[in-house]
């Protein structure tokens, strides 16, 4: 998404977004690097480290859920921030906007699915035992 110079900066350990917030707009990093995490009891479980024209939040353009995780800057990021209005116009405007958006959403439900299938498979191997097999 093509976006201009004119975000907010978040300094370097800034929280963007916080977990369990109402989200109301999604992200685009212009700058910088930042983590989501999601938050569990007293820890935190990185999710993923985002980058220069990565996005994040976009979520909430479709659903207005509580955000599912906290995103902090790692270090000085210039942040935009896509309202729904704003983005509608844009897919107005370009149609092709939507395409990139649904593009990266899908590649992150088949990395979200590898992982997913890694994990079954690593407990059904640990929980596999020949032994205790009786004809």
């Amino acid at each position: 998404m093509e976006t201009g110079d004119l975000g907010r900066v978040y300094q370097a350990g800034e929280t963007i977004v916080r977990q369990g917030e109402p989200g109301q707009c999604m992200y685009v990093i212009q700058s910088g690097q930042v983590v989501v995490v999601q938050e569990k009891a007293q820890s935190e479980v990185p999710l993923a480290v985002l980058n220069k024209g990565d996005f994040f939040g976009e979520m909430a353009l479709f659903e207005r859920e509580a955000r599912s995780a906290t995103v902090r800057a790692l270090q000085d990021s210039r942040v935009l921030t896509v309202d729904r209005k704003t983005f509608l116009r844009r897919i107005q405007e370009d149609p092709s906007i939507a395409f990139r958006l649904v593009e990266a959403m899908s590649r992150r439900i088949r990395e979200l699915d590898q992982e997913i299938s890694r994990i079954k498979s690593t407990f059904e191997v640990r929980d596999f035992n020949p032994a205790s097999k009786r004809p």
